[in-house]
């Protein structure tokens, strides 16, 4: 299986290439340079690795939630380099790949996975690892006011992204004791996003280029002044 995934969901920017079972990967925290750095990580990476775009079985992208820029930005260059080499498309959740970034680091088998959605609200979703330590969503992903997360099963969750960094306290308050550790610092990373999209290609969910679509959760992305 030859896969190359990237990410665009928030401050950080990175691409993972997925060959002969090992993982490569190039990330760089970088605001607002995203268009300007993705295309040439994606192609030092298939350099570094002597493989043709074409010659890859899929390509895979964060498709959100998160910033409303980065999304779209992932989501033209996949569509765009899918649709020149007639791959097919991996779209995975942003907020799945950070909670499989923290069962990488951290061994966490329950995550509550939330970026800072502004407007006061929070991108959030709750994952559980499957038997294979990768992660799966336990529930809806939703966009909500910080202190109406939805609560987990009982139990002991680890939390990570910029939610718990923006809202700690609230959040802190909403969660008590089911929230056992906590990671505001963490970014979603790529090379999760190539793990979770090889076991979406092994179950045959690769879709078309044109049906790799992004998601937003809401489509109100400012406040409006009174």
């Amino acid at each position: 299986m030859k896969l190359l995934a990237i990410d665009t969901t928030e401050a950080a920017c990175s691409a993972a290439l997925l060959y002969d079972g090992h993982i490569v990967e190039r990330f760089e925290i970088a605001p607002r340079r995203h268009s300007e750095l993705i295309l040439p990580m994606m192609e030092g990476l298939l350099h570094e690795a002597g493989i043709g775009l074409a010659q890859l079985d899929a390509l895979a992208f964060a498709r959100g939630p998160g910033s409303f820029t980065g999304v779209r930005i992932a989501t033209a260059v996949i569509q765009g380099a899918a649709t020149a080499a007639d791959l097919p498309v991996l779209p995975v959740s942003s907020l799945l790949a950070l909670a499989q970034g923290a069962a990488r680091e951290h061994g966490a088998s329950r995550v509550l996975a939330g970026f800072d959605a502004r407007m006061h609200e929070v991108y959030w979703a709750q994952c559980v690892a499957d038997a294979d330590g990768i992660m799966l969503l336990s529930a809806s992903e939703t966009v909500c006011a910080p202190q109406q997360v939805p609560l987990p099963a009982e139990g002991r969750w680890t939390g990570v992204g910029g939610a718990f960094a923006a809202y700690g306290e609230v959040l802190q308050q909403r969660l008590g004791e089911r929230l056992a550790d906590s990671y505001p610092d963490a970014m979603v990373q790529a090379r999760d996003v190539v793990q979770l999209a090889a076991r979406d290609f092994a179950a045959g969910l690769a879709v078309s280029a044109e049906q790799g679509l992004p998601v937003y959760l809401r489509d109100q992305v400012a406040q409006k002044k009174a």
